[in-house]
């Protein structure tokens, strides 16, 4: 009878990605009628009547781009019981992208035209890295 003891070394790596990119158009016209009429009287000596009507007309455009990206990383080593050893390595990656064009016209006589336009853009990174290193040791008998 020989007893023989001998170690066993078992080593685990995993690596998973997950890519999600969203994308969402919003387009928002909005309308809206503005009379803008301003009546002043004026009393003279001999009594006459004036009226003045005033009317007035603003085109404005404007537009912005916003970038915003987050990234974060996160790691964290799990202990467990007897001859296991498991690593977690998780990075997570955010990238926003947000697109804002907004065009106001308005006559004021009478339309008032509003224009939203939103593009946003939404990339969702996320990696897992996982090694697992797991060593045991066993008893055989030759």
């Amino acid at each position: 009878t020989h007893r023989h003891t001998c170690t066993h070394t078992h080593k685990y790596m995993h690596t998973q990605m997950h890519t999600h990119t969203h994308t969402c158009a919003h387009t928002c016209t909005h309308s809206h009628t503005n009379i803008h009429v301003h009546t002043h009287r004026h009393t003279c000596t001999h009594t006459c009547a004036q009226t003045h009507t005033c009317m007035h007309t603003t085109a404005r455009t404007q537009a912005y781009v916003h970038t915003r990206t987050d990234e974060h990383t996160h790691k964290c080593t799990h202990m467990h019981q007897c001859r296991h050893t498991c690593t977690h390595t998780c990075i997570h990656k955010h990238m926003y992208t947000h697109t804002d064009k907004h065009t106001q016209k308005c006559t004021n006589a009478d339309t008032h035209a509003h224009t939203h336009a939103y593009t946003c853009t939404h990339k969702h990174m996320y990696t897992h890295i996982c090694t697992n290193a797991d060593t045991h040791a066993h008893t055989c008998t030759h």
